[in-house]
C-alpha cells in the first residue's frame, strides 16, 4: 500500500528553521519525482520544490530560492525539506505528493498527508 507520511511542522519565528520529512512506504522514493507542495489560507496550493527520480536534480519556486533544499535519504526512502530564513509568508499547510510534474501545471499522481507549517513571532 503506497504511503507518503509527512512530519516536522509547527511553529517557529521568522528568520528560524524547519525541516520537514515525507517518509514513504509501499514503493521505492528514488524511481519517482518527489514535490513538495503548499497551500497557504485563501491561496492556490502551489508547488515549492521538487526532487527528480533516480538523478535527484532539484528545482525549486522562486519564492524559496535559495531559502529551501530539497533532499532525499534512499535508505530511509524518505524525502526532507529543509526551510532556512522563514518568513511569515511561507506560512501554509505543506504536502509532499509524487508528481509527474510541479508546476506548469502540475500533475500530481499520489498526495501525501498534510502538515501545518506557521511562521509567526
Amino acid at each position: 500500500q503506497v504511503q507518503l507520511v509527512e512530519s516536522g511542522g509547527g511553529l517557529v519565528q521568522p528568520g528560524g528553521s524547519l525541516r520537514l520529512s515525507c517518509a514513504a512506504s509501499g514503493f521505492t522514493l528514488d524511481y519517482y519525482t518527489i514535490g513538495w507542495f503548499r497551500q497557504a489560507p485563501g491561496k492556490e496550493r502551489e508547488g515549492v520544490s521538487c526532487i527528480s527520480s533516480s538523478v535527484g536534480s532539484t528545482y525549486y519556486a522562486d519564492s524559496v530560492k535559495g531559502r529551501f533544499t530539497i533532499s532525499r535519504d534512499s535508505a530511509k526512502n524518505t524525502v526532507y525539506l529543509q526551510m532556512n530564513s522563514m518568513k511569515p509568508e511561507d506560512t501554509a499547510v505543506y504536502y509532499c505528493a509524487i508528481a509527474g510534474r510541479v508546476w506548469a501545471p502540475p500533475e500530481v499522481l499520489y498526495w501525501g498527508q498534510r502538515t501545518q507549517v506557521t511562521v509567526s513571532s
